[in-house]
């Protein structure tokens, strides 16, 4: 059985593609098409076009999880594929109208992580896969909710096999066999914290979008003072009638005052995100 790590991007992900050699490392990168978020570094924009096949403007993740990428291929020594699904400014688009995910639906994490992921699976492998996740020796509770969806220790999923007629053709694939070598190697994050150090990769604080809906409010604020034009993007994403979090707006998060002697190190990572795969 051939092994992937799939990596986000984040140090967790990246100890596994450091210390546990697979066939493959792939990464899905989150884009968008507002210019406004426009990655500064012309040349590094065009070396991601070329990877991704397709025009990248910029990421609604922090900036620095390109040079994060770039810097881990040189660290390990061996390939990363990049791969890479419609931009979030798409998928938030159906016909006039804007759909935004929540809590709820977390399709944005199906279209723009996980889908691109198992397209480059379906074209390359199409058999199935042991694909290391990297949660940590304290998330347990995490790798068995992952468990428990899946069928005789397999996950299936519908793929798109084929069209007629103009009409995608779609079939259930058995695909990838989960595993988690951070817990069954009982390792926590201050392994991973000290095992970075004066390492030569270029981390973001914190990965996963800036304007995740899973993030606090407060850290959210921090965030649109730090990262304003990708907290915007979320912001001028919502309508009237559509928002990422049910109890407030981003509008109203970036108009809430500053919480006083805030920094990035102030927030861990459960505050980050809910991107796992």
């Amino acid at each position: 059985m051939k092994t992937i790590n799939s990596l986000s991007g984040g140090k967790t992900s990246s100890y596994i593609a450091a210390n546990y050699p697979a066939d493959y490392n792939i990464f899905s990168l989150v884009r968008t098409d507002d210019k406004s978020c426009l990655f500064p570094d012309a040349k590094l924009r065009q070396i991601v076009s070329d990877r991704i096949g397709k025009e990248f403007i910029g990421t609604l993740e922090m900036d620095e999880i390109i040079y994060t990428m770039l810097d881990l291929e040189q660290y390990i020594g061996k390939e990363i594929t990049w791969v890479t699904g419609k931009s979030f400014d798409e998928i938030i688009k159906r016909g006039d109208k804007v759909y935004l995910p929540n809590k709820a639906q977390r399709f944005c994490t199906v279209e723009m992580k996980l889908k691109p992921i198992q397209e480059w699976w379906f074209k390359t492998i199409n058999e199935v896969v042991d694909m290391r996740i990297g949660y940590r020796a304290n998330e347990m509770r995490r790798s068995k909710s992952m468990i428990e969806r899946l069928r005789d220790g397999v996950q299936y999923d519908k793929f798109v096999v084929g069209s007629k007629n103009g009409r995608n053709k779609w079939k259930e694939l058995a695909w990838r066999v989960p595993s988690f070598p951070l817990i069954m190697d009982s390792v926590f994050k201050d392994k991973i914290e000290e095992y970075w150090k004066e390492k030569p990769i270029r981390f973001a604080y914190m990965n996963n979008c800036v304007g995740c809906f899973h993030r606090n409010p407060v850290l959210l604020k921090h965030l649109s003072n730090t990262n304003e034009n990708k907290f915007n993007w979320f912001m001028n994403a919502e309508t009237d009638v559509a928002q990422f979090k049910t109890e407030t707006s981003y509008k109203n998060i970036k108009r809430s005052l500053n919480q006083t002697n805030l920094f990035d190190e102030d927030f861990s990572e459960c505050d980050s995100g809910f991107c796992g795969l």
